[in-house]
Formats: C-alpha cells, structure tokens, sequence
C-alpha cells in the first residue's frame, strides 16, 4: 500500500498555460540572435522581390535548434511551433522543406560566408580566448588543429546517390572537419556511400571551406590531421603549398600505410632508437615506443621535409596482428608529419590525439548527422549544413556561456545535455510588460541555466 500512496488524488489534464516544455533551446536560438548568426543567413538566403512570411534565415536557425534540441525529421519542427508564447510564429514543416529546397550551392557558399563572419564575432568575444588544444599534458599554444575524416550513416530507404558502402552497409560517406580546439563543426561534404576514403579532390574541398571558417588573425599556425586516408600524394602536395603562404605556418600529421617498405625499414631500427611513447596525461606510456625511419627510406617523390614516424606497442589480447607483426610480437602504426622539431615521443602523442574526432562525430551523428531525413540529394546537403550550424551552437554555448557558474554543464554529452539543460521545463510569467521564463527552483541544474542565459544575454551585437 504504501508504494501508492504517492499517487493518491494525482490525475491528468491538457488545460495547463504558460508551461513551455524545452526551455533551454530558447538559448540556442537567442544565441543564434546576438550573435548576428540569424541575420547573416537571413541575407544569405534572400531572393529579389519576395518577402517570405517566414524569414528563412529564422527558419534556418529554427531548424537548427531543433537539430541540437534532438528532432531527427523536419517534422520535428512542431516542438518549437507549440512553444510560440516564447518563441512567437515558427514556420510549418511544409516551409521548412520549402525553405531547405530553396538551398542551392550558391547559397551554400553565402551561408558559409555568414557562419564564417559569425565566427569571428564569437572567437572575438570568448572568455580568456580560443583555447588551446591540449596533447600529451600540454597545450599547442595557438596552434588551430583541424582534423579531418569520413563516416558512414546508413539509410534504410533508397535516397539520391545513397549506394553501397566499403563497409557493406548502404548510405552515405560524408567528409567533415572539425576543430579540436573548440569541438566546432567547420565543414562538410555529403557523398555517396561508393565515394572512396582517400579521394585528394574532396579533401582539398574541404579543408579549403575549413580554414576559411578559421578567422585570419587564428589562421597564421594551422595543424591538419588525417588518419590514413589522407596520405596522398596530392593532398600532402597541397597542404605543402598552404604551408607556403606568406604570414601562415601549416604543419600536418597524416597517418600512412605500413607498407612492405615500411618493414624494411624497421627491420633496419636498431633496439637502441626505440624511445618510449607518451601517454596521454604526459607519463611514460608502458609497452609502447616510438622511432623515425626517415632516413631509411627513399622519400623522393614525397614533399620536401616529410618525416616518417613510427610507433610500435605491445597488442591487445585478440588483436588481429598481419604475419609481419605475429614475427616479432609488435602492433606497427605509422604517420608523416613535417614538423621539424620536438620531441618524437609528443608527436606521436599530438598525432594520436586525432582520435577524438571519433567523439565529435559520435555526436554529430547524435545531433542530426545520423540520419538524413530526404529522398533527394540537395535537401539533404542542405540539412547536413544545419548539423554544422547546430553543432556550431552547442560548441558556442560551452565555450561562451559556461562560465564558471555553470561548469556543471560542461563535460555533457549530448543527450545528458539535453535532459539538464535544453529539455527543461519552465513557466512563462507575465507581468510588468516582460517576460520571465520560470524554472523550477529544485532542478538541480537550475542555477547553471540560468547563468547561461545570462551569458548568452551579455554577448555584445555584432557591428
């Protein structure tokens, strides 16, 4: 009986006012608001001699949030619509698919034009500047690191130049960058799920839309990592010409194949080289070492400065090792860099930390990249380009409005973060000709919200 008792006299009605449901998406889009991000794709999407009644540049950044706030279908977009005592008119799902139709590549390139402009204003403005990324125990200083990959995301209906994968699964293979120092997702390109995983071309494109997302006075020191699919001879060629550029310092750290030569090579290793390997806190990393094979290998058709790295370590037990490995009882990994100094050990240490791209796209794909919700191609280009942007405020809210009051926030992962923070419910007051959005004063996270608000209210309007 007394397991019961709670629910006693309790019962249910849909009369309720003034109750808003995720109130912290609210930041999102006022996010999107001061920091001049709503404007910019307002003019980017504007068309001579028609007034929409929905601007699409708010229909955009509406998509957006609800992309963060965890909608996987434009019809998601009703969660927003049932908020417009805070929010006011939000457009339909048939508009928004009218509006992501009316994405073409010319406005693609205006739309990376104003996400590039917002980010200046909002790098400008970050508390205690961009952070450094971190390696090994120790930051890069104010060295940009953009890294590079693939994914697979699988559809389960036949879509626009979804195929087969490598993978032997069906969908897309789209190619992203983000940036390791801010978690923002810069750019991307959707490809068919048949497009190979070292294509030079689509690399190139984009890095090259990357780093024009990186303000110029950030873009003086860039690192590029890859794993190996980036090792190409024309990709390594053309970040050596970047690297070129007067007033800019490009270094990369691409992984490359344990080719035959390659083993030769570390046949040739005296025992003595072999130097241990760091972990990631900075110690010594057990079971693992760390030697150059540069000079041991004939590197003439490669870009002048090239080094060739390797690392060797102990495997795991189950690990499939290839018959060169099973001989000597070592897991070989090996990458280029033209790095010219530091120790071997820190980078090693730097190029392994590229594997925290995996998180960023473990929630990219948890933040609308998962799943693309057209049958034709062009919207669902366009609704990747809404992942970036979402992604984009989320990496903004952490970095701006997480201040100290609200550190509890920041280690979320996106789901968690949604539960505290953009799923909570609040009441709308009215008084006084304002507005107060109410959260319940025994939310646990209830003080850290509202401080991000007020962060997010204190980012000065773009000139």
């Amino acid at each position: 009986m007394k397991r019961t008792l709670w629910s006693s006299g309790l019962s249910v009605s849909g009369d309720g006012v003034g109750v808003v449901a995720h109130a912290g998406s609210v930041g999102l889009r006022l996010l999107a608001d001061r920091t001049g991000l709503t404007g910019g794709l307002a003019a980017a999407m504007a068309r001579h001699s028609f007034t929409p009644v929905h601007d699409r540049g708010r229909v955009l950044v509406d998509v957006a949030v609800m992309i963060a706030d965890g909608g996987e279908a434009i019809a998601d977009i009703d969660v927003l619509r049932h908020q417009s005592c805070v929010l006011g008119p939000v457009a339909s799902p048939p508009t928004v698919w009218r509006t992501l139709d009316e994405v073409t590549p010319g406005r693609l390139k205006k739309i990376a034009i104003a996400r590039a402009r917002t980010r200046r204003h909002v790098w400008a403005h970050l508390p205690g500047g961009v952070p450094a990324s971190q390696v090994a125990g120790t930051d890069l200083g104010a060295t940009v690191v953009l890294d590079v990959d693939a994914t697979i995301v699988i559809t389960h209906s036949e879509k626009q130049n979804a195929a087969a994968t490598f993978k032997r699964t069906f969908g897309f293979h789209p190619l992203g960058v983000w940036c390791d120092n801010t978690s923002e997702f810069l750019a991307a390109k959707l490809r068919a799920g048949n497009a190979g995983s070292n294509t030079t071309a689509d690399h190139i494109e984009v890095l090259t839309e990357a780093m024009a997302q990186i303000p110029g006075t950030h873009r003086k020191k860039l690192l590029i990592r890859s794993d190996g699919a980036g090792a190409s001879h024309g990709l390594l060629d053309w970040l050596t010409e970047q690297g070129q550029i007067r007033g800019r310092s490009l270094e990369y750290s691409i992984g490359f194949a344990v080719t035959e030569k390659i083993r030769d090579a570390i046949r040739l290793v005296p025992q003595q080289v072999w130097s241990p390997a760091t972990n990631a806190d900075g110690g010594v990393r057990e079971g693992g070492d760390v030697a150059e094979l540069t000079g041991l290998l004939d590197l003439s058709g490669w870009p002048a400065g090239m080094r060739v790295i390797v690392r060797r370590e102990r495997p795991h037990p189950g690990a499939q090792l290839s018959l060169f490995e099973e001989t000597d009882g070592w897991r070989y990994q090996a990458f280029v860099t033209n790095t010219s100094t530091g120790q071997l050990a820190l980078l090693e240490a730097r190029h392994r930390a590229h594997a925290r791209v995996e998180d960023r796209i473990r929630h990219a794909k948890d933040t609308g990249l998962g799943r693309f919700p057209s049958r034709e191609f062009g919207i669902n280009s366009a609704w990747l380009t809404l992942t970036m942007i979402a992604a984009d405020l989320v990496a903004w809210t952490r970095l701006i409005a997480f201040t100290a009051d609200a550190e509890v926030l920041a280690t979320c992962e996106p789901k968690a973060l949604r539960y505290r923070l953009l799923h909570v419910p609040a009441r709308l007051i009215h008084g006084q000709r304002r507005r107060r959005l109410k959260i319940a004063e025994t939310w646990p996270w209830a003080a850290a919200i509202v401080a991000v608000f007020a962060n997010i209210a204190a980012i000065p309007w773009p000139a």
